[in-house]
């Protein structure tokens, strides 16, 4: 199944794949990719999400495969958020030797029960606004965005909306392709033994989201081979702290 590609920069530099969390969407990259000059930066929509398809299944093996089915099975740094640093973190397991480097953004890539439930809970309520502004104030108070300039977030989430028949604004996704995925992230991992690629990890200091549970395994298993930082904010990293995120992840790729 093909999905929808977002792409930035020349198709002859080195490739950067990033997938996006639940709810996002691919475009949302741009602004991560414009200080990424020296790359060829891809990002898809995930299934159920933007302008992909929304049909089930929508398991991480579905993901995957039309993840490799859209942008192919060559080397690429993959750059995942939320639940697309599971879906990166899954790809990296599968061929190692495709992944010269992993980016995990705030990862969710083992989610304890109770908090997967709770976010699978609300995803199922429907979200639906009277207008864009109060879509945006939303988010801010959903996301607990704490320094996401406004303008950023506005042009993101403009490209992520649509307006029903009934005059109410939509974010662009399926409720039941999200509230799938949360299953997913409860679901185990491959092993950290398995994914020894070079690894930046970075973590929004005031995320909802926990990683300190998997931190020491994932710190044993890959050594100096693990890099890890933590940047003011939530878990939208490339929002609340889009200047630490990019200029950590441009370092690490030059190294």
């Amino acid at each position: 199944m093909t999905l929808t590609l977002h792409e930035w920069g020349d198709p002859g530099s080195p490739r950067v794949v990033c997938l996006h969390g639940v709810r996002n969407h691919g475009a949302h990259f741009g602004p991560l990719a414009s200080r990424l000059a020296r790359y060829h930066v891809v990002a898809p929509d995930l299934l159920g999400h933007g302008h992909s398809p929304w049909e089930p299944p929508w398991d991480i093996g579905a993901h995957v495969a039309a993840i490799v089915e859209t942008v192919g099975a060559r080397e690429s740094v993959l750059i995942g958020h939320s639940f697309g640093g599971r879906l990166a973190f899954e790809l990296a397991a599968r061929a190692p030797k495709l992944v010269p480097k992993l980016v995990l953004l705030d990862p969710a890539i083992l989610l304890p029960g109770h908090v997967a439930l709770a976010a699978a809970e609300n995803a199922r309520r429907e979200k639906s606004y009277v207008s864009f502004d109060e879509l945006v104030e939303h988010r801010y108070e959903e996301s607990q965005l704490l320094r996401a300039p406004r303008e950023l977030v506005v042009e993101d989430l403009a490209a992520h909306v649509e307006t029903g028949d009934d005059g109410r604004v939509r974010y662009r996704y399926c409720q039941s392709a999200v509230v799938a995925a949360y299953g997913e992230m409860a679901a185990q991992p491959p092993r950290f033994e398995d994914v020894r690629v070079p690894t930046l990890l970075v973590l929004g200091e005031r995320s909802y989201l926990p990683y300190d549970h998997l931190l020491d395994a994932h710190r044993a298993a890959l050594g100096e081979l693990l890099e890890v930082i933590r940047v003011p904010g939530s878990h939208s990293v490339t929002w609340d702290a889009l200047d630490e995120t990019s200029a950590a992840i441009s370092a690490f790729l030059t190294r």
